[in-house]
């Protein structure tokens, strides 16, 4: 049975990555649906603008809390070896941090940050909006998974 630090430190994991699969997984199920359905140009207004309102201290301390916490998680644990939980805790930490937090980094934004350059009313705006939900959407769903499944490993960890 874990206990002590790792205990806490696998709770708030559980925590964690079950919260921030909520918020994609609200992205994925009606958010992006809804966008989508707007006339482009008010679709990448829209966007944006949840883009900007996203890098707030309350969710910025969610995500990026979290992947530190997964990070000294799995260092700690792949260090120390514990006896009970070691593979659900190294699983769950590399699924948050490869397929949440480094796919969000590596896919995600950069699709955020080309729509943030896009001329909302230029000619191209319809076609590359469709495949900006299209792509954006697709590891959304990547990021929903690893998440949670973070998060289930976690738990995993904690029986």
């Amino acid at each position: 049975m874990i206990d002590g630090p790792y205990l806490v430190m696998a709770v708030l994991g559980v925590l964690g990555c079950g919260l921030v699969a909520g918020v994609f997984c609200g992205f994925s199920a009606f958010v992006m649906r809804g966008l989508a359905e707007l006339p482009p140009a008010r679709g990448v207004a829209a966007m944006n603008s949840i883009n900007a309102a996203a890098v707030c201290p309350p969710f910025m301390l969610l995500f990026v809390g979290t992947a530190i916490l997964c990070a000294v998680l799995g260092v700690v644990t792949f260090v120390l070896l514990p006896e009970d939980g070691s593979v659900e805790l190294l699983l769950g930490s590399a699924l948050y941090l490869f397929g949440s937090f480094g796919v969000t980094v590596a896919a995600n934004v950069p699709r955020n940050e080309a729509l943030l350059r896009l001329d909302p009313h230029s000619p191209e705006t319809t076609t590359r909006w469709h495949a900006y939900v299209r792509g954006w959407t697709r590891w959304n769903h990547v990021r929903t998974v690893a998440s949670a499944a973070a998060a289930i490993s976690y738990t995993l960890a904690l029986t």
